[in-house]
């Protein structure tokens, strides 16, 4: 945590933020727009925006052409992994692109497959998105045995002694949700990557929803895979898969023959998305530019002079990197106990998850929530609709993390609404969504 000589570097400028995001302008049938959808998918700002226009205007060609568009090309995802490699803390060659998160995840669970059959384990949980889920769970054709990891229904967190008691010497991969997309539980990854590592397993981490919220360390982490998606952190509508350089070059990706064998590009099949590629680079910079800012700003708080309002470590952009994310994290904590305290005073309403602020360490700004009791024009999809109607975004349903809302028996009766807090969301917009909510519920 920081000292007391650094604190003033934590402390966001929301007006710059927002002035960096265009789409947070808008209105709604005179309403201001309030986008609470964040898990769903983080608006962009326009550097990002700028980035994927210059790209197609000025430099779209394929790759390894000997002209200069194309070789403007490849340096162009040179730099974007040279980006991811800051974000996750890794090497540029450990970096791999595609569609999605869902996409890469099939792609890598159909190779790791190749050299899987009967008597093979692969643990899941109750906890995670489907596409942690069911590219695993198509292993059964192979004979491969999927277990589960259960939950504690009460607070919505993984069972670790039950998740430990069913890793054995046939277990093979282990996947995990860093965070959930539903009700926000932060999972202790590192306590189940040694899990899996000391049954010879590999762990395959989901960090999609995590990634606008904390910092991610892969290093530290020791994870073998780690998945993650460029437009929940403020990135264009990309997927990004970290793997271990030992781990990309002993699998076999399925391929066309004349794509290179060498990784990264081995497990990037077909002409990629540059433009959104270079969108990559330009999210990462926004939010190491936002920890550069911070950290200047506190030196200047602190008295000083210009030449020393950066110090060395921010030009690095990992540190930069790092600071941002520790803004970010305290700024979302004060969004997230405001919003906890004032839904737990309207009376019917049920908050799924972690509610005791003495445990906020263990979630993040994403609440699932419903009313007890509900009548007809109070289910999830009524109550999404009547707030966007007044210019608040949230979302209904089970946001694909089926097995959760199966579990907690909310499946059948519209599963959750959901509300999701990012750095970008003022005070003042989640005062103004209680309101809105006190009044649908009780007119």
């Amino acid at each position: 945590m920081p000292t007391t000589e650094t604190a003033p570097c934590l402390a966001l400028d929301l007006t710059s933020i927002r002035s960096q995001f265009p789409s947070l302008a808008q209105t709604v049938n005179g309403h201001p727009a309030a986008f609470l959808d964040g898990p769903g998918g983080t608006q962009v700002p326009q550097r990002v925006i700028d980035a994927i226009s210059n790209y197609l205007r000025r430099d779209n060609a394929n790759t390894g052409g000997a002209y200069a568009t194309s070789r403007n090309t490849d340096a162009m995802l040179a730099e974007a992994r040279a980006a991811m490699a800051d974000f996750l803390h890794c090497a540029a060659d450990e970096i791999v692109f595609g569609p999605n998160m869902t996409t890469l995840t099939y792609a890598m669970s159909r190779s790791i497959g190749r050299d899987l059959g009967p008597g093979d384990e692969i643990l899941v949980t109750r906890l995670d998105h489907d596409a942690n889920v069911s590219p695993w769970l198509a292993l059964e054709e192979k004979g491969v045995t999927i277990r589960w990891a259960e939950i504690h229904q009460e607070d919505c967190t993984l069972d670790l002694d039950d998740l430990a008691s069913k890793i054995n010497d046939r277990t093979r991969l282990v996947a995990v949700g860093y965070a959930s997309n539903a009700v926000g539980t932060i999972n202790p990854v590192k306590k189940v990557v040694s899990l899996a590592h000391a049954a010879g397993a590999l762990a395959y981490v989901d960090a999609v929803h995590y990634g606008p919220h904390g910092l991610i360390d892969v290093a530290a982490l020791d994870c073998d895979f780690l998945v993650c998606s460029t437009y929940k952190f403020f990135g264009p509508h990309m997927g990004v898969l970290f793997g271990k350089r030992e781990h990309l070059q002993r699998f076999h990706p399925y391929k066309v023959r004349p794509l290179t064998d060498a990784v990264p590009n081995r497990w990037e099949w077909g002409t990629l998305n540059h433009e959104c590629i270079a969108g990559i680079t330009a999210c990462v910079d926004y939010l190491a530019d936002l920890g550069r800012a911070l950290t200047n700003a506190g030196t200047a708080a602190l008295g000083c002079p210009s030449s020393e309002a950066r110090p060395a470590a921010t030009s690095d952009r990992r540190a930069a990197i790092i600071a941002a994310f520790e803004a970010i994290h305290n700024y979302e904590h004060e969004l997230m106990n405001r919003l906890i305290i004032g839904l737990q005073q309207i009376p019917k309403v049920k908050i799924y998850g972690i509610t005791d602020s003495s445990r906020f360490s263990e979630r993040c700004p994403t609440l699932a929530l419903r009313v007890v009791d509900q009548t007809a024009d109070q289910t999830p999809l009524a109550l999404a609709t009547k707030l966007g109607d007044q210019g608040f975004f949230t979302w209904d349903g089970n946001y694909y993390a089926l097995n959760l809302t199966e579990r907690l028996d909310v499946e059948k009766s519209g599963g959750f609404l959901r509300i999701g807090l990012v750095h970008y969301n003022a005070i003042e917009e989640v005062d103004r969504l209680l309101t809105a909510l006190r009044q649908i519920l009780t007119s």
